[in-house]
């Protein structure tokens, strides 16, 4: 009879902890909580494999920001996401969007990645995870694959969460292409 409670406790004690969960109106995400939609977006400096070393969310002012988190360079969802963003860069810059890669590796990591692959875009290095940890992108030593589309003003306008790489540059143009014809952009 002890027994049958201490099981009947221990369920009605869990159902009570994921139904709070579930009923708490906060934007939880697999990697934290999301940064919320219509408000500033989290401002970094990281470092990079491109210009001076060194990119803020701040030198991007007056442009549409892709910024996308993805785990690790040279693995195959990620390299098959990077290919898809430099094959439709020029449709990026067309609309006047910067795409910003951040993952964990390090700068040189991110060189030897860019050489490879051919990419024209900068990757910044958050080898300490904070800016990934900002944007509800991080889980235990990598950064999630999400991305985030910030407006002209540095706002955060959509997200993206559990990409699937292969189509996902299309669908974030998509996107792009609803917010620009959206009046307030």
């Amino acid at each position: 009879m002890k027994r049958f409670s201490l099981i009947r406790f221990c369920l009605v004690l869990g159902l009570s902890f994921w139904l709070s969960f579930l009923a708490t109106p906060k934007a939880w995400a697999m990697g934290g909580k999301q940064p919320p939609l219509a408000e500033p977006a989290p401002e970094f400096v990281l470092p990079t494999n491109t210009g001076d070393g060194e990119i803020s969310l701040t030198d991007y002012r007056g442009q549409w920001v892709v910024l996308y988190f993805y785990p690790q360079d040279f693995t195959s969802g990620c390299t098959i996401e990077a290919r898809r963003f430099q094959q439709d860069l020029a449709k990026y810059e067309e609309r006047n969007t910067q795409i910003l890669g951040v993952s964990v590796d390090d700068v040189d990591s991110h060189a030897d990645f860019c050489d490879s692959e051919g990419l024209k875009f900068p990757l910044l290095a958050d080898t300490d995870g904070s800016v990934s940890k900002a944007y509800g992108s991080w889980l235990g030593a990598m950064s999630l694959r999400h991305t985030y589309l910030i407006d002209p003003q540095g706002v955060l306008r959509a997200t993206f969460l559990g990409v699937r790489p292969s189509i996902h540059s299309q669908e974030v143009l998509a996107r792009l292409d609803e917010l620009i014809q959206e009046p307030s952009s």
